[in-house]
Order: C-alpha cells, then structure tokens, then sequence
C-alpha cells in the first residue's frame, strides 16, 4: 500500500515535537541539573536510573491500554491529542529551578522528571504504535521511518541550534529563567507538531476481527516472538550508547577539547550527522541487505567512536568531523531499526494468530527506557567517579575519564549491537511470506466474530 509524501510528513511532525524534549533530555537536563540546578552528578545518574526504570515499567502497561482503546480515530492517534498539553506542562516544570532548600529541590526534581517521562511514555508509545499501522508493506515502513527520523531530527535540530542562544537571550542573564522559558516555547511549538500529526495520518492495519483482548494470551504470545526478543536487546544497548554519549557531548566540549564557546556548534554537527543518515536509510534499505547494512552501520560507528579516543584537545575540526560521521552512520540504521520493529508485529500475528501493536511497541521501548536509563546513570556515574567538579578546570583524571566515557565505552556498545543483530532473521524474503500468509488468513475469514 502506497503512502502519500504528505502523511508520511504529517506522521513525522509527530517525532519532531517529541524530539524537542527527548533530545533536550538527552542533551542538556544533566548539564541543567549539575551546573544550574545544582546537583551533583552522582545524584543525577542516580535519579536518571530510578526515574526512567519506573518510566520503563509504565510502558507495557500504556501498550495494553492502547491496544483495548476503541475510538472513530483508531487505537493510537487520539492520544495526540489527549496528551499533548499535560506533556508540553511537565516539560516546563522539569526545567523549572525552584527556591526550595537542596533536598527540597532533589524531591522536586525527582517528581517533575518523573511526570515528563510518564507523560512522554503516554503520547509516544501510542505514536510509535500509529508507524506499524499505517501500511503492511515493508517498503513503505522503512520510508515512513526514513521521514519521521528526518523530521524527528529536525526537531533536534532545533533543540541544539536555539536552546543555548534562547537560555541567555529569554533569560538575560539568569540561566535558570532562561531554562524555564525557553523550554516553555519549545513545548507550545511540540503542540502545534503533534495537532498536525493527528490530522495528517490514518491507521489501516487492525487486528483479526475475531481476536478478543485478554492480557495474559498476549503476554505469552508476546514471549513467544523470538526476533522481538532479539530487537529489545538491541534496543537496551544502543540507547545506553546514544544516551551516554549524547549526555557527555556538552562535558565533552566544555572540559576535554576546552571550547565551551563551540558547545552549540558541536552539538548541531552531530544534529547534521542525523539528519543526513535518516535522510540516507531508504536509499541504504533499497540496495543492501537490511539486516546486513545495520549491522555494517554498527561497526562503523564502534570505529570512529573508538577512533576518537586518539584526538587530542587541540584537534577540534578532527573531532567536529568524527561526531559527524559517527552521526551518520547510527542515524542511517535508525530507520531500519523501527521498521524492524513493525515487521516483528507481524511475525508475532503469523506465529501465534494474536496482534499486538501497541504492545509489541511498548515492550520494546521498556527496553529503550532501561537502556536511557543505564546510559544517563553511567555517565552521571563516571563523571563523579573520575572527580568531575562542576563548573571548575577539571584535572587530567576528570579529562581522561570524560574523554574514555565519551569514546571507548560507546564503541564497545555498538559492537555488542552489531553481534546482536546476526541473530535477526526477518529479512525481506522473509516478511513477504509472512504478509502473504496473513493475507491468505484474512480471506478465510471474511465474517468478523462477536464476542
């Protein structure tokens, strides 16, 4: 089934606004907590960890509702609406710095973050759900996904391009107002995105009409899907990875390549990378063995991350051009990844005769929380475990453990990926049997069954 360019854009919009505080989390909520808010570092990783295992948890738990929401819009879109505004309101009050005494302000950070990651969890898990309901052609899923990583960047392009000018210009002067408004204006722009997104976008795909929702069948069904098993593996790797490194990226500047003044520009290179690698995964999917090129991509980006161990602080283009590439090449998987995820909607149908999208999606992004999750707290972790004192010179030990965390660490992340991904199967050959079985399925049972 062809996608129009216009819904597979108005699908991407959506990832655009969730964007704008994913990557404002990943990129500046540890920097914001430590050097503004006044955390320490070990108590951010710390909180990173709890905060998004709890995050984790309520993830299945918003698949399974999804899945039993029955409205004239479908399953998944009216949660764009539903929760747009409580998600833009918690993005706000995160970074809002209250006059509370220290553990007043580590009980407040605690539970705003919380919130924002439970209102992220409720708007998003639906969304990624609506991406592997659009269409049942694995073509159009990776060119669904290749546009809404475009556009998802896009939003993260925003973020690292404006966030820093927005902080001192809305600020003028105080970073934690700054924070606040700028965050505030970011989120009335995600609402706009995610309006859009509903209007422009339309669910096809439906369970078999005679499938009767019951939690424990689709937890064993679930089970049962081996592939899906492998991609939450992947999954909690490469999220620890891209968590990790994105979060030491400002650290990385500020205090090993000692260029404070170049954070913004560093970032948005990376935010570059992106762009260009989802912008690439179609073509990529069109020529290569898909499972094959993700699992090339992998080892790309192991080699320049380990590679940029070697750079030293007064090579700043070299490692300008390392973040880049290494943006590249992980972003270009990306695409493949999601569509992946979709396909193993269907394996699971065709293997057990139960679909379950939301849930399906939702366990996989469990899985992409804990790996968030383990990424913010290791770097946190590493940071105080290497002396890092915040806003201070940082000695060579603190140097060595930024630069050791942000490079070799990742490298050996993505590796593990890499090996992960031999024990996926679902190539194109493969789903298109898969498609024609559950076709040949439906035209067996043309009445729907009541119960």
């Amino acid at each position: 089934m062809q996608i129009s360019v216009k819904e597979k854009i108005a699908y991407g919009l959506g990832d655009t606004a969730s964007n704008i505080v994913f990557q404002t989390v990943m990129l500046f909520l540890a920097f914001f907590y430590t050097d503004i808010f006044g955390l320490s570092p070990a108590v951010v990783g710390t909180m990173f960890l709890l905060v998004r295992i709890i995050d984790a948890v309520t993830d299945p738990i918003m698949g399974a509702i999804a899945d039993r929401t029955r409205t004239k819009y479908g399953k998944f879109r009216p949660y764009l609406i539903w929760m747009a505004i409580p998600f833009a309101g918690f993005s706000v009050l995160a970074f809002t710095t209250p006059d509370l005494s220290a553990d007043g302000k580590l009980v407040y950070a605690f539970v705003t973050y919380a919130l924002l990651m439970i209102a992220y969890t409720a708007i998003n898990i639906p969304y990624c759900a609506l991406g592997g309901v659009m269409t049942d052609d694995p073509t159009q899923r990776v060119s669904i996904q290749s546009y809404r990583f475009v556009l998802a960047m896009l939003g993260g392009l925003l973020v690292t391009t404006l966030t820093l000018p927005m902080v001192d210009w809305l600020g003028e002067g105080d970073k934690a107002k700054g924070y606040q408004l700028t965050i505030a204006v970011m989120s009335l722009f995600g609402m706009l995105m995610f309006l859009l997104c509903f209007l422009g976008t339309k669910e096809r795909v439906s369970p078999p009409p005679s499938q009767i929702s019951a939690l424990k069948p689709e937890l064993k069904s679930l089970w049962k899907n081996d592939q899906w098993r492998v991609l939450c593996a992947v999954v909690f790797f490469l999220l620890m990875l891209l968590v990790m490194r994105g979060t030491l990226s400002i650290y990385y500047v500020t205090y090993y390549l000692q260029r404070e003044d170049l954070t913004t520009a560093f970032v948005t290179t990376g935010m570059l990378g992106n762009i260009v690698g989802c912008a690439s995964a179609q073509w990529v999917a069109s020529r290569f063995h898909r499972v094959k090129a993700y699992i090339t991509l992998q080892w790309i980006g192991a080699f320049i991350a380990a590679g940029s161990f070697f750079i030293s602080p007064s090579q700043v283009e070299l490692a300008f051009i390392a973040y880049f590439l290494w943006s590249v090449a992980l972003q270009t998987a990306t695409p493949l990844l999601w569509a992946k995820m979709a396909d193993t909607v269907d394996y699971g149908q065709s293997k057990t005769g139960i679909r379950i999208t939301g849930l399906v999606y939702s366990a996989n992004l469990f899985f992409l929380k804990l790996g968030m999750a383990f990424g913010g707290a290791m770097a946190g972790w590493l940071l105080a475990f290497y002396g890092y004192q915040a806003g201070q010179v940082q000695d060579a030990e603190s140097q060595f453990g930024i630069l050791f965390s942000f490079t070799v660490i990742p490298a050996v992340a993505s590796l593990v990926v890499a090996y992960l991904m031999k024990f996926y199967r679902l190539d194109d050959a493969a789903m298109k049997k898969i498609q024609q079985t559950l076709a040949a399925e439906i035209e067996q049972k043309p009445e729907p069954v009541k119960g």
